[in-house]
């Protein structure tokens, strides 16, 4: 019987781990979401501030109570408004910068295909040979020239 016991034992370790490791992995993901109100630059899962690390803390009780990811992305942005978000939002104003740079690459490779166009050589067909009078003509006209 206590083979089965220390297998019993070992499955809900494993278990546990693997639950923490997932949770954790949830707190990394939402915090990587949101910016740190006090650091430069730096998302939420990046900085080692208090108050980084305290958000962190509030993302992992939220995720245990059952709270899906844009639940707790609003709470945060009730709490601190859109800058928050480390990626500018999909509607109003941020949809521009959404926006911006394929509708720049587009234009470019236009402007290149424009530029290319123009710049090409064009081949025309080279002229027909003279006929046999306008060859005579340009033989007496060299003699001329002599």
């Amino acid at each position: 019987m206590r083979p089965a016991v220390l297998i019993g034992v070992v499955a809900v370790g494993l278990v546990s781990a693997a639950t923490a490791a997932t949770l954790d992995d949830q707190v990394y993901a939402i915090a990587g979401e949101l910016m740190c109100p006090v650091c430069a630059g730096q998302t939420v899962a990046e900085s080692n501030s208090a108050l980084a690390g305290q958000m962190r803390d509030i993302i992992r009780a939220r995720v245990q109570e059952g709270q899906t990811r844009e639940q707790i992305i609003a709470y945060f942005v009730a709490q601190f408004g859109e800058g928050v978000l480390a990626a500018p939002p999909r509607r109003g104003g941020g949809l521009w910068l959404w926006m911006a740079p394929p509708g720049v690459l587009v234009v470019g490779l236009l402007l290149v295909n424009r530029y290319l166009r123009r710049a090409r050589p064009v081949h025309r067909p080279p002229p027909p040979p003279p006929t046999q009078a306008e060859a005579e003509q340009i033989r007496r006209d060299l003699r001329a020239l002599d």
